[in-house]
């Protein structure tokens, strides 16, 4: 007789604009796992202080150059690698028929390096490419589920700029993409058109130019999560 074959657990990235909370909600959506006994993990990217996102963080702290020094194929092999670093762990984890929530994954590169190119053609050509390379060349993990919260620019470096400074900066309060308004404001544009070519679930969390409170902002998560799972 055989055996039924084990559900394989799903993958949700919370993605989102500079400043949108998703650590937070992440967090948030953890502990709604943990009220109603469900298997899960968390990953975190980029795996700050650890030897895989070295180049990352030597990319974020600008000692390759400036933005538009560092393209966007070159700064995108610096992420990949870091998250392939993690990928055995993950597909263990969604074999065994455990959730895995992320904060970010390759859908962050799809925003921030996508606002690089300036033609609907060159971005669609690179995100071919980084698809090909995560999810092809590199056997990365493809998310079932990415959650998109979406805060304006001008706010979400505002709420950056609250932040205490992190170790990969080294006493900065911002790295190169958070401090470079007019990079938020590109990419800002570029994950709204990835999330809609994507078919990103996407949740706006601001009123009136105010972010919307954790909590507000976490029942739409779930719900969403909840309707995904079902």
């Amino acid at each position: 007789m055989n055996t039924p074959e084990k559900k394989k657990g799903k993958f949700i990235v919370i993605e989102g604009t500079d400043g949108s909370g998703k650590g937070t909600q992440v967090e948030l959506l953890a502990e709604a796992f943990r009220d109603k006994d469900v298997r899960f993990e968390i990953t975190d990217f980029p795996q700050y202080n650890t030897p895989s996102a070295f180049f990352v963080e030597k990319y974020l702290r600008g000692e390759y150059g400036a933005l538009d020094e560092v393209g966007p194929y070159k700064a995108s092999y610096f992420y990949a690698l870091d998250r392939f670093d993690k990928s055995h762990d993950m597909h263990k984890w969604l074999g065994e028929g455990t959730h895995i929530i992320s904060n970010r994954f390759t859908t962050s590169s799809m925003g921030h390096q996508t606002s690089k190119l300036n033609t609907v053609k060159e971005q669609d050509t690179f995100l071919d490419w980084l698809d090909n390379l995560e999810y092809r060349d590199l056997d990365i993990p493809r998310p079932d589920l990415v959650i998109f919260l979406f805060v304006p620019p001008e706010v979400g470096q505002k709420l950056v700029a609250q932040k205490n400074a992190r170790e990969y900066t080294k006493g900065k309060s911002h790295d190169i993409h958070e401090a470079d308004l007019n990079h938020l404001t590109r990419a800002s544009q570029a994950y709204e058109y990835v999330a809609k070519k994507f078919g990103w679930l996407r949740i706006d969390c601001t009123k009136d130019g105010e972010l919307m409170s954790r909590e507000e902002i976490h029942g739409l998560v779930l719900e969403k999560v909840t309707d995904f799972l079902k």
